[in-house]
């Protein structure tokens, strides 16, 4: 005998497929009542001021690196002026017709002084303190040990007290502060991952615990755990993008907020470490991961404890 028709149509209705909106409404949900897109949007915001530091110092450090790349400085050690001068002479004379050497110049003495003023004060040079020379140079190849080994034989010869340094070594303690600092911001943004994904492991587990008797009827009315899954993952996306928009807001208006007081320090090394359009497409793209870790870590969550559950 054929069951009657309103039967037919609530036994369908029972047992169908359990998705979209029907499906999330099964589960009580309270978004921006919970504190989730709360966590979710600091999470991000500390995330985009973590890598924006460690972009702008990439940035900073390879804009130096490319300045100074092939720079040289030649110092001309002397105590006496007149000599000093003779042997700063010989040594541009010689540099100038060395094929190495793309471009040299002798920094002046005044422009020395005014270097040196902040720590030796007015009217320190001369006598009572000795300035050495210095030459400023900029080599056609690589400044390497080999190249500047070179150089110093042959200006020797003509200026005994003078000395050659490449201009990375000075920067060499900076640039390893440098790449402590980006370590520092790679282990921020992993340790803030690991954060805003175990929030959402707490989250989804107490709201599996506060549904577990709705769970269970879906189970019994033929719904599966991919599909619960399903709902709780639809939940939590909402919740990441709008916690992640919110977040990347705050970020990007510290990250604007700090790039605005960097700059008014005037310093030409700290200018290069603006960025490019690459870089704010990486801090664009930060929320858009979270969102998709948030879900990812939602749905494993769901299932491996759905089959402990059920």
């Amino acid at each position: 005998m054929k069951p009657a028709p309103s039967i037919q149509r609530n036994k369908v209705r029972g047992f169908s497929p359990f998705a979209g909106e029907r499906a999330a409404d099964l589960v009580p949900q309270a978004r921006l009542a919970g504190p989730m897109p709360w966590v979710i949007a600091i999470m991000v915001a500390l995330t985009v001021i973590a890598a924006a530091g460690g972009l702008a110092l990439s940035n900073l450090a390879g804009g130096a690196r490319s300045d100074l790349e092939g720079g040289a400085t030649v110092q001309i050690i002397e105590a006496s002026p007149a000599e000093r001068d003779r042997q700063a002479e010989a040594a541009l004379a010689l540099l100038a017709e060395d094929p190495r050497v793309a471009t040299l110049r002798r920094v002046p003495d005044a422009e020395l002084d005014s270097l040196l003023e902040p720590w030796l004060g007015t009217g320190s040079g001369g006598e009572a303190v000795p300035i050495p020379a210095l030459i400023d140079l900029r080599l056609r190849g690589e400044a390497d040990d080999v190249t500047l080994a070179q150089l110093q034989d042959s200006v020797e010869n003509v200026a005994p007290a003078a000395r050659i340094d490449a201009q990375a070594s000075w920067l060499g303690p900076v640039f390893g502060a440098i790449a402590a600092m980006q370590w520092l911001s790679l282990a921020l943004v992993l340790l803030l991952s690991l954060t805003g994904a175990a929030a959402v492991w707490l989250a989804s587990r107490s709201a599996l615990g506060a549904n577990r008797e709705t769970i269970e009827i879906i189970h019994l009315l033929g719904g599966t755990d991919r599909q619960i899954a399903r709902i709780f993952q639809r939940s939590i996306g909402f919740d990441a993008v709008m916690g992640g928009a919110a977040g990347l807001a705050l970020g990007l208006a510290a990250v604007l907020i700090l790039g605005r007081q960097f700059a008014q320090l005037g310093s030409g090394m700290v200018s290069g470490g603006g960025f490019g359009w690459l870089d704010w497409l990486a801090l664009a793209a930060i929320p858009v991961v979270g969102v998709a870790l948030a879900m990812l870590t939602a749905r494993m969550t769901v299932l491996l404890a759905l089959r402990k559950m059920l």
